[in-house]
């Protein structure tokens, strides 16, 4: 039997988390197990709910999106976010890959392409408004042909692996567990693949995802 994805939702706006409410329950695969008004609420249940799937607003009280995605990846990095917003803006995408999304959906999409995000998300792979994405890849293409370097095939096949699990937003001490070694050597791995490729931040490293077609698992 397959696992139902437990979902909490997190917006400042009644009718947003209804509608989304609905869309979700919908789903035989899916439940809203929680919802909350603000980052502050939202944070206190997740806690004590540990959904699978958090979907939140960007523009909340007391905690926004970025600073509540922060805190979730910092003190419980299995828990996935997805953030669901009105800004069609590559600074609030920035932002919030930094601080560790794993999707990035507008409000203004069809309802099927949440479910497919959510989806996506927890299957492990990362979601981004496709407009929005190809922006993001484009400008990492743009400033990698300037430097006349092709890092497509500088890896070896371990260094890939590493690289993979730390765009998609595992820890050192995860991806170790999962590559069986220790976590000083993935943190030397680490510090040697971002030398290598000239990356200086997780979402350097995500856009390099991005442009070797790692991320998204249907």
């Amino acid at each position: 039997m397959n696992k139902v994805l437990r979902v909490f939702l997190a917006d400042d706006h009644e009718m947003v988390r209804e509608g989304l409410k609905m869309l979700i329950q919908e789903q035989a695969d899916m439940e809203v197990i929680g919802e909350a008004s603000s980052g502050y609420a939202a944070w206190q249940q997740i806690k004590k709910l540990q959904p699978d799937i958090v979907v939140t607003d960007i523009s909340m009280p007391d905690l926004n999106g970025a600073q509540l995605t922060k805190r979730l990846k910092q003190e419980y990095p299995h828990i996935k976010v997805i953030a669901l917003t009105g800004f069609e803006d590559q600074n609030y995408l920035r932002q919030l890959l930094q601080a560790g999304v794993s999707g990035y959906v507008l409000k203004r999409v069809a309802a099927k392409d949440l479910i497919h995000a959510i989806r996506i998300v927890a299957a492990g792979g990362i979601y981004l408004e496709p407009s929005l994405a190809g922006r993001v890849v484009g400008g990492y293409i743009g400033r990698r042909s300037n430097t006349g370097i092709n890092p497509a095939g500088d890896l070896s096949e371990r260094e890939e692996e590493v690289l993979r699990r730390i765009a998609l937003g595992y820890s050192n001490k995860e991806i170790a567990a999962q590559l069986d070694i220790s976590v000083k050597t993935i943190e030397t791995y680490k510090t040697r693949l971002m030398e290598k490729l000239d990356l200086h931040s997780r979402v350097d490293i995500v856009r390099y995802a991005l442009q070797q077609g790692w991320l998204e698992k249907s």
